[in-house]
């Protein structure tokens, strides 16, 4: 079983040792929400199916109710808020069902943007209950590079499947939470935007510039070398090591603009063996969204 990363030589031998595996490709651009799937379309691993970060990986519409805290209850309703709002697990498992998902399949996730996207679908099969999800290391330009063939086009439909949702392997954290422990020890949030963003010096995005007070940064790109490929495990354990300053790992919450690119940062932090931290999801798109939390600027 992989379950952070596995390398395209390691897929390679799943792929010719016919083990059971399902493949997704979760290539996406934010400021052309249609240029994924045309990627895809054009070069993807043979068999990969196509999950959508829109479509696919977030709720249609967030829902929140009273201070941004999204309401329970309904079929329909979001399990985060922001401006990618989780989908509920039961609505994923339906997804991930008509992907021919089996609970007993190795699952591997990649993208061609520097695990940005594909570490969401990664988190989301932990939180389904699906320990073994693994991210391609380099993702489709290790696989090319490693002599992985690639197909075009769109793939045969899968038979359905009956994939199960298990007990939460990720630990998801809603505004609430994050609200209540603001300044103290038990939280250490970790924002992985851009360092201009995080001082409140631009903001593309959102409404609102700025930070959740006491947020350390770390821009999720630092997890990767120049190949592309996470950073080896003691390189990464001494980075967040000298970022926590002694806090305690076990207390980190991670976040970004809509939880999508917080992800690298949770994945880097369990490659180093510091265990499997929380996400608030809902980001920094949701905490602006309630003119009552204090935001923080260093501009």
């Amino acid at each position: 079983m992989y379950t952070t990363l596995i390398s395209a030589e390691q897929l390679q031998a799943l792929v010719a040792a016919q083990q059971p595996l399902r493949v997704f490709d979760c290539s996406f651009e934010l400021t052309q929400p249609h240029a994924g799937k045309q990627h895809y379309l054009q070069a993807h691993i043979p068999g990969a199916v196509y999950a959508d970060l829109d479509v696919h990986l977030s709720a249609k519409h967030g829902l929140p109710g009273s201070h941004g805290v999204v309401t329970a209850g309904g079929a329909d309703h979001p399990a985060s808020g922001g401006r990618h709002p989780l989908p509920n697990r039961e609505k994923f498992a339906i997804w991930l069902s008509s992907a021919g998902l089996t609970n007993n399949m190795q699952a591997v996730v990649y993208d061609r943007n520097g695990a940005n996207y594909c570490g969401r679908l990664w988190w989301m099969l932990k939180w389904a209950g699906h320990e073994a999800v693994a991210v391609l290391d380099g993702g489709l330009q290790a696989w090319q590079a490693a002599g992985g063939a690639v197909a075009s086009g769109e793939e045969a439909s899968h038979f359905q499947s009956n994939f199960e949702l298990g007990p939460e392997r990720a630990v998801l954290v809603d505004a609430g939470q994050v609200a209540d422990r603001l300044g103290r020890p038990a939280q250490t949030l970790i924002d992985a935007r851009a360092a201009a963003r995080f001082r409140g010096e631009v903001e593309p995005l959102d409404p609102v510039a700025g930070h959740i007070p006491g947020a350390l940064n770390r821009p999720f790109g630092q997890n990767l070398g120049a190949d592309g490929k996470f950073k080896p495990a003691s390189e990464l354990r001494a980075e967040f090591d000298a970022l926590l300053g002694g806090r305690e790992p076990a207390s980190v919450v991670h976040h970004c603009g809509s939880g999508v690119s917080a992800l690298p940062n949770l994945i880097a932090m369990e490659i180093a063996g510091l265990g499997r931290t929380g996400l608030y999801a809902g980001s920094w798109s949701d905490w602006c969204s309630d003119t009552d939390r204090p935001v923080a600027r260093d501009a």
